[in-house]
């Protein structure tokens, strides 16, 4: 990607020197905090490590408030590499929220949450190893820095768009909240439980498109390099409910899935990112709402 470091956006709070947590997090349709797209990537790494399913009890109705391992913490707050990585997240969340401001009227800028380790929100108390994540409850995106490390070295999902991608998923998420989305989802789960995974993979998919509606936006402007798109198309795919339990557990359980296939994730984000157009997104009528 094509930026240029110019600081930090005005929409950063940076909590990374302060001691966070406080108990387990909230999951669930009652807990308003998502198992974000970071969170399944990291899910993956620990089942992996631990050599133990993660991801099923989380994903497929097991017990929402368990605890997770805290991920490594990133390097010192006055890293030089790691205040580029701020200035980056930064950009895309400007660029991204920018896109977002001339497309809806209705629009309020989200805020992003920079933490180590653990962290408390209105959604209650998450630790890394939750990854990114987006709370409806105080409108704020949470990032630990050392995730976007993860996401290379552990899981083969480099590049700086594919990082892009990352955030602008959970923007994604916010545009969901203003819209009227998210109490929708959760208020539909609540009437069907039998249909909650189903419509919590639509509600996924389509925050993939909306990263990909921003994706076309920075294409427009010149912020993207040859070989942007798949990376981001890359990320997408390694997020993958099928690809993520196969990984960790070497079979694929469909009916678990909550945040949507390989192919399903790869696909919404192109055509978010080729038709740049949030119409385009209704993936619930896709799904059969």
């Amino acid at each position: 990607m094509r930026w240029t470091p110019g600081g930090r956006s005005d929409n950063l709070e940076d909590r990374r020197g302060q001691s966070g947590g406080g108990g387990g997090m909230r999951g669930g349709p009652g807990g308003g905090m998502r198992i974000g797209l970071g969170g399944m990537v990291v899910l993956l790494i620990l089942s992996l490590v631990f050599k133990r399913d993660l991801i099923t009890p989380l994903t497929g109705g097991g017990v929402p408030g368990a605890e997770l391992p805290s991920a490594t913490a990133p390097t010192g707050v006055q890293d030089p590499q790691e205040e580029q990585m701020v200035q980056f997240v930064s950009f895309v969340l400007d660029t991204t929220q920018a896109t977002w401001t001339r497309i809806l009227p209705q629009y309020q800028p989200a805020k992003l949450v920079l933490f180590r380790d653990a962290v408390q929100s209105a959604c209650g108390a998450a630790e890394s190893a939750s990854g990114p994540f987006y709370c409806p409850g105080d409108s704020k995106v949470y990032v630990d820095l050392s995730f976007f490390d993860q996401l290379d070295r552990q899981f083969g999902a480099p590049g700086d768009f594919a990082q892009a991608y990352v955030l602008a998923h959970e923007i994604g998420h916010h545009v969901q909240n203003l819209l009227g989305t998210e109490r929708e989802l959760r208020s539909a789960q609540q009437r069907n439980p039998s249909a909650a995974n189903r419509l919590s993979v639509a509600m996924e998919l389509q925050a993939d498109c909306y990263a990909g509606v921003w994706g076309h936006d920075a294409a427009k402007s010149g912020v993207l390099q040859p070989g942007d798109l798949e990376e981001g198309l890359g990320a997408a795919a390694a997020v993958g409910d099928d690809h993520l339990q196969k990984m960790s557990t070497g079979r694929v359980s469909p009916e678990s899935f909550t945040h949507g296939s390989s192919a399903e994730r790869s696909r919404w984000f192109r055509r978010g990112f080729d038709s740049g157009d949030p119409r385009q997104c209704d993936t619930f009528a896709a799904a059969g709402r």
